[in-house]
C-alpha cells in the first residue's frame, strides 16, 4: 500500500479501508456535482447525465482493474471482476438507492425501454464475442471451451457502444428541457477531473487493502474477485446512485447503474484486449456468471416496469437475491456444488 510505505498488516489494511472509503466518498461527490453542472450547461437530459457522464466517470475503477489484470497476464480475473461488479450493480445499488429514496424510486419508460433493453443487448453481445473466440480461435494446449479474443473480435462490442453513444446523441438533439448555463465551466471540468483522480487513487489503495485481508485470512481469489473486489470497485457507483436517489433524482440514480454496466461490458473488457492483442477466455467459467447476470437483470427490469418504480419490498428482494448469489459463489468455492468449471 502507498508504494510500500505502509506495512502489509491486517490492522493497517483495515485502517486504509476506512480512509480510502472516505476519499472515494469525497471524489464521488465532486464527480456528481460537476456532472450535474456540466449536464445543465450542455443541455443533457437527466437519463443521459446518469448513463453517460456519471456512469463513465464512476466506471474508471473497473476500467483500470481490467487494464492492470490484462497487463499482468490474469485477464480472467479482470473479466470475473467486471461481471461480479455488474451483478452487484444490478442487485445491490438499486436496492440501496430504493431504500435511501423518500417513497418509491421513480423511473420512466425511456429508461426502462431504451436503457434497459440496450443493456440486455450489451450482455448478449459480450457472450457472443466470447463464443466466437471459442469457436473460431480455440486456445492451443488448453482444456475445452477456452478460446482467444483478438483485437478484431474486441472491436465488435466497441462498435456496439458507438451505436449506444449515437442513440444518446440523437436523444440529446431532441431534448427540449431548460438549459441552465453555469458560470466557471472550467472550474467544473477541473472538479470532475479531481473527482476522477480521487476515485482512482482511493479504489486502487482500497483493492490493495482488501487483497491483504484475503491473503491473511485465506479467502480464495475466486470468492474475493466476484464478491469483495467487485463490491469495492462498485463503491463509486453506489455512492453516486444512493446520493442521487436521496435527492429525489431517480432517473440519474438508475441511469448511472445501467450506463456503468453498459460501459464496463462493451468498453472496459475490449480495451484490455486491445492493449494485449490476444487474451484467453474460459467459456466454462464466464457463461454461468453471465447467466446469473441475466437472471439479475430480468429481476430488476421486472420490478422497474411494475408501475415504473422500485418499491421498498422490491428493494429488499434484490438484496436477498444478491445474498443467494454470494451463497452460490461460496458453495462453488468450497466444492459443495460444481456448476462452474475451474473455480
Amino acid at each position: 500500500m502507498l508504494g510500500g510505505l505502509l506495512p502489509a498488516s491486517p490492522a493497517v489494511a483495515v485502517g486504509m479501508i476506512v480512509v480510502t472509503t472516505a476519499v472515494i466518498w469525497v471524489g464521488s461527490g465532486w464527480l456528481e456535482s460537476s456532472a450535474e453542472q456540466l449536464s445543465a450547461h450542455y443541455g443533457l437530459p437527466p437519463v443521459i447525465q446518469g448513463s453517460i457522464v456519471v456512469a463513465v466517470g464512476s466506471s474508471f475503477p473497473e476500467l483500470s482493474s481490467v487494464v492492470f489484470t490484462a497487463l499482468a497476464g490474469v485477464f480472467d480475473m479482470g473479466v470475473g471482476g467486471i461481471v461480479g461488479s455488474a451483478i452487484f450493480n444490478i442487485l445491490v445499488i438499486p436496492a440501496l438507492a430504493g431504500l435511501a429514496a423518500t417513497g418509491n424510486l421513480e423511473t420512466n419508460r425511456e429508461l426502462v425501454y431504451k436503457e434497459a433493453q440496450f443493456y440486455m443487448i450489451a450482455v448478449s453481445a459480450l457472450v457472443i464475442t466470447f463464443a466466437l473466440g471459442v469457436i473460431y480461435i480455440p486456445a492451443p494446449e488448453t482444456p475445452p471451451l477456452v478460446g482467444q479474443i483478438t483485437r478484431p473480435l474486441a472491436m465488435l462490442p466497441l462498435l456496439l457502444y458507438g451505436l449506444y453513444l449515437f442513440i444518446q446523441w440523437q436523444d440529446v438533439s431532441e431534448y427540449t428541457g431548460d438549459v441552465e448555463l453555469s458560470d466557471a465551466i472550467g472550474r467544473q471540468w477541473a472538479t470532475l477531473a479531481g473527482g476522477l483522480l480521487l476515485i482512482l487513487v482511493g479504489v486502487e489503495q482500497l483493492v490493495s487493502a482488501v487483497e491483504i485481508l484475503t491473503h491473511t485470512f485465506g479467502i480464495p481469489e475466486f470468492l474475493a474477485g466476484v464478491t469483495i473486489i467487485a463490491a469495492v470497485t462498485s463503491l463509486p457507483d453506489t455512492l453516486v446512485s444512493v446520493r442521487a436517489a436521496r435527492e429525489g433524482r431517480g432517473l440519474t440514480s438508475l441511469g448511472n447503474v445501467l450506463g456503468s454496466n453498459t460501459f464496463d461490458l462493451l468498453v472496459a473488457i475490449p480495451i484490455g484486449v486491445l492493449l494485449i492483442g490476444t487474451v484467453s477466455i474460459n467459456f466454462a467459467v464466464a457463461v454461468p456468471m453471465f447467466g446469473v447476470l441475466t437472471l439479475a437483470t430480468v429481476l430488476l427490469f421486472g420490478f422497474l416496469r411494475t408501475d415504473l418504480s422500485l418499491t421498498t419490498p422490491e428493494a429488499y428482494a434484490l438484496l436477498v437475491a444478491y445474498g443467494l448469489f454470494v451463497v452460490w459463489v461460496i458453495a462453488e468455492t468450497i466444492g459443495v456444488i460444481n456448476l462452474v468449471a475451474a473455480t
